[in-house]
Parts: C-alpha cells; sequence; structure tokens
C-alpha cells in the first residue's frame, strides 16, 4: 500500500508519498528566497505538471521559469539555464522532471558562481575540490523513476564536439531537498516506465557489484533490487498503480544513494551510447545490463547469487555460479516482459560506431570499480555481444 506522506533524511532531506507535491509552498518559504526559478523540459509544461508546481508558488515569491532542458543536456543548455538564473536573480532552484531536469538545475546553480570550463568539476579528476564558491539551494522533484539524480551528487552533461558524457560530483551538487512525489510518474507511457525502471535497476546491481566497500550502501542496493523485481512489471502494465508507482520511485532513489560506491562497466558501455548513437540512456542500460552482468560472474559469483535472491530466484542449495545465471536470466526475462528491445541493432546503434564507442568506454569514470577489469578488447565484445 501506498505510504502517507514521510519526512526522512538519507543523504538528504527526503518528502515522500502520493501528493508530496502539495508541500512545495512550505518547503519554498522555509527557505525564503528572494526568486525561484522552475528548470523543467517543454514535455512537463505541455503535461501540465510544471504549472501545477508554478501555481502553487506564484503567490509566495517571484517565480521564473526555465524550460530549455533536452536530452542528455549538453553545456549549451546548461550555460542558457545559467544565464537564465543569473538574469532573474534566481535565489532557489526547482529541478523537475527526469534527470535531465534535475542534472541541468544542478549544474546551471554550480555554474553561476564557478567559472571555470566544467570539466574541471569532473569526478575522476576530483572535480569537488574546485566547487569552492556559493552554490544556490536546488529542490529536485523527480517525475520518472530511474536516474535518482534527486538524492545524488552528481550531474551528468554532454560534452560537444567530442560528443562524450562529464560527470560533475561533489557535495555541493547535493540537492537541498528531494520532493518525491509518485502520483508525478503515473503519466509516464509504459515505455518510459520500462527504460527508467530499468536504470534504476541498473543503478542497485551495479552499486552492489562494484568493488568498492560500503556495506550500508551494499543493503540499500539489495533493497532496491526487491522492489523493482516486485513492481516494475505492474508500473509498467498498469500505470495508475499508485503502490507500485510508489515502490518504483522508492527503488530508483535507493539505487543513487547505493551508486555512492560507485558504478561498473553497464554505465561505462551505456554513456558512450547517449552522446554517439542517441540512445537514452535508460534504455542502452537495460539492453546491456544482462552481457555484463555474464561477463562479470567469473569474479563475483557469490554476489550475483545475493542479487538473484533479490530478485526473488530459488537459490537454495544452488551454487553461487549457477545462481549467477538465474540472477541474468531473471533480468533478460524482466526485460523481455516490459518490451525492452533485445539488442542494440533494434535501436539503431550501428557495428561501425563500436569503435569510437569502446574510446569512450575504456576511460569513463565507472569502469575502475567494475568486478572484473576490463580491456578494450572486452568492451568490443560486450557491445558486439548486445548487438
Amino acid at each position: 500500500m501506498a505510504p502517507m506522506i514521510s519526512t526522512f533524511s538519507f543523504p538528504n532531506r527526503i518528502i515522500f508519498g502520493p501528493g508530496a507535491l502539495s508541500q512545495l509552498p512550505d518547503l519554498v518559504r522555509e527557505q525564503a528566497p528572494t526568486s525561484v526559478c522552475v528548470v523543467t523540459d517543454k514535455g512537463l509544461i505541455d503535461a501540465g505538471i510544471a504549472t501545477r508546481a508554478i501555481d502553487l508558488l506564484d503567490s509566495i515569491v517571484t517565480t521564473t521559469l526555465f524550460d530549455g532542458v533536452t536530452p542528455n543536456p549538453d553545456i549549451a543548455c546548461v550555460e542558457a539555464a545559467a544565464s537564465h538564473l543569473r538574469d532573474h536573480e534566481t535565489a532557489l532552484v526547482i529541478g523537475l522532471g527526469g534527470g535531465s531536469a534535475m542534472d541541468t538545475a544542478k549544474a546551471a546553480a554550480l555554474r553561476l558562481n564557478h567559472d571555470s570550463d566544467l570539466t574541471r568539476y569532473e569526478i575522476q579528476i576530483g572535480g569537488d575540490r574546485h566547487m569552492t564558491e556559493a552554490i544556490p539551494p536546488v529542490i529536485a522533484i523527480p517525475t520518472t523513476a530511474g536516474t535518482g539524480s534527486e538524492v545524488g551528487r552528481s550531474a551528468v552533461v554532454t560534452l560537444r564536439p567530442a560528443n562524450r558524457k562529464a560527470v560533475l560530483c561533489g557535495p555541493k551538487l547535493l540537492p537541498l531537498i528531494a520532493l518525491c512525489d509518485p502520483e508525478l510518474t503515473c503519466g509516464l507511457p509504459p515505455h518510459i516506465t520500462a527504460a527508467t525502471g530499468m536504470d534504476a535497476l541498473t543503478h542497485n546491481i551495479e552499486a552492489y557489484l562494484s568493488t568498492a566497500f560500503h556495506p550500508v550502501c551494499d543493503a540499500i542496493a539489495l533493497g532496491g533490487v526487491r522492489r523493482i523485481a516486485q513492481n516494475l512489471r505492474t508500473a509498467v502494465q498498469d500505470g495508475q498503480n499508485i503502490d507500485a508507482r510508489s515502490e518504483m520511485l522508492l527503488a530508483s532513489s535507493m539505487g543513487a544513494i547505493a551508486f555512492q560506491k560507485d558504478l561498473g562497466a553497464a554505465h561505462a558501455l551505456a554513456h558512450p551510447l547517449s552522446t554517439i548513437a542517441d540512445l537514452p540512456h535508460g534504455l542502452a542500460n537495460a539492453i546491456l545490463l544482462p552481457h555484463v552482468m555474464t561477463y562479470n560472474k567469473a569474479v563475483a559469483a557469490s554476489r550475483l547469487k545475493d542479487i538473484a535472491q533479490a530478485l526473488g530466484c530459488p537459490t537454495d542449495s544452488v551454487s553461487p555460479e549457477s545462481a549467477a545465471d538465474l540472477a541474468t536470466e531473471a533480468v533478460r526475462s524482466l526485460a523481455a516482459d516490459i518490451d525492452i528491445p533485445k539488442g542494440l541493432s533494434a535501436v539503431g546503434v550501428r557495428a561501425d560506431q563500436i569503435s569510437a564507442l569502446v574510446a569512450q568506454a575504456i576511460v569513463d569514470p565507472n569502469l575502475p570499480t567494475n568486478p572484473r577489469p576490463c580491456t578494450e578488447t572486452d568492451l568490443h565484445d560486450l557491445y558486439t555481444a548486445a548487438m
């Protein structure tokens, strides 16, 4: 049963439950800002969700709208949003939407008082050391159950013309508040529900398999896997089922909390697919995940057995290796049940793009914590297997 509206903190303050959007005015009043900007995309304008948020705020604070968020936002998108914030002397930023909108809100807030090239703030070079100036607070309001950006310390920005993704990361990018209302996800079409749900599953599974030591995140990751295994099919088949929507939104946040301990090869392979092949991130992860699980079996069978248990597989008296196969097959079955395409070629990826994809994947910051090391040949083979 969907919970009542609840407030808890980990790692930031989370307001969770059906109807939670109604608390937005009180949350904004607490900060007493002189001006608020809602950062979103035109799809949420058309759906009326952005208008709902703005209507809640118009009577209490000067509110502006930036609706220029694009899928896989690039530097131009971030700079346009930052210019809007600067021009309107914005004191509080609201990121409303999927990962693209929330990441744009966070990156634009960073940009206000940080003038260096955005690559200076990338995770692999310890970019948080350079986040020295004030960043206006961000309230993140997710409308998809996938990225978990509402509880994350990073923002992903596409760099052009290099066509690669930069992961900007630092504690200052963590939203002040995550306002999680599962009712906002009920209008998602099945194919987006499916892809974003598989994105959340990939976060939880890769976080658990990551070689970094963080037992707290491990427990959260397994809990996220259980929620997704029990609810994603229902959320796709019955988008108005508020219980399934609530569980998926929780699982999405749990995945992003869990990947504080980093991710793995699926994400390293997925990021170039968005920039080079224009593939939505969640869909890329959904197609790649079982192939990466198979690759990792040689060194991570015992952990994959834990994942199999969380997925609901019968693992009593089953060897870790056999249980790892059960986990991979459960992921394949789930993906098939929610109509995820079986291969990259089915979504327009071409074999002649693989070399360019590998060149980016091999330097992706998620690759070093994959449980089984990857060479360029390994990554080429994984792309080929996923075609």
